[in-house]
């Protein structure tokens, strides 16, 4: 969800306000994809590299994550929305991982879209967790190096009790997926769009959508293949 400063300093606005607006954004998507049936939803709202970012404008983001956690919660009781955060959670507040284990806990047993927020999150990082746990299960003899192939890591994976995307959407004009999900997107769509995300609405959703219908999705195979 990338473009919400840029949308900002257009503006002549501080970029909090900017942030406050792609907040508003995703709500609205959230919305759309509960219409149309989405079955799961992740957003990178901070990366492991964000960190990296000057402290007043983290403090704003996680800020405006704890107000808006404790503000949506009615709209995931009402869709049925089952909520849940990955990434490196220790490095927040005891008040911000308060309010995730709250929400996460609220929502656990609702059943209609998986909404995951990948936050302090980096994908290079998921998968050396991954590779820590498999590497401590040969440590303890409960493996052998023969057992670990694909599945077995991926299952050690964040997300790892849902599909792989089919859809990866990146707006402002940015060509790159930025440590987001390296393992996991290794057969989606990739989508980029050149609208600021504050912008980005239903008709910039329902277009990535159409978008992604007109894909032919081989996974290795010849098109002859799938036209059998």
């Amino acid at each position: 969800m990338d473009g919400n400063g840029r949308w900002a300093k257009k503006r002549l606005l501080p970029r909090k306000a900017g942030h406050r607006a792609g907040a508003k954004a995703v709500r609205l998507l959230i919305e759309n994809c509960v219409q149309n049936g989405v079955e799961a939803l992740t957003l990178f709202a901070f990366s492991s590299e964000n960190w990296n970012r000057p402290e007043a404008e983290i403090h704003a983001l996680l800020t405006l994550f704890i107000e808006h956690l404790q503000k949506e919660l009615p709209l995931f009781k009402k869709h049925n929305i089952k909520f849940q955060v990955i990434g490196q959670l220790a490095k927040f507040s005891s008040e911000l991982q308060h309010a995730i284990q709250t929400t996460e806990s609220e929502t656990a047993t609702h059943t209609g879209l998986v909404l995951t927020i990948a936050a302090s999150y980096g994908g290079r990082w998921d998968i050396c967790s991954a590779t820590k746990k498999v590497a401590e299960q040969v440590l303890n003899q409960e493996i052998t190096l023969d057992d670990i192939n694909e599945q077995m890591l991926a299952r050690q994976l964040c997300l790892n009790d849902l599909p792989e995307p089919d859809l990866f959407i990146r707006t402002s004009g940015e060509y790159r997926i930025s440590n987001f999900l390296l393992w996991q997107l290794s057969y989606t769509e990739l989508y980029f769009t050149e609208t600021l995300w504050p912008d980005f609405n239903d008709d910039s959703f329902n277009e990535a959508m159409l978008w992604f219908g007109q894909r032919q999705r081989r996974f290795g195979k010849t098109a002859e293949q799938l036209a059998q």
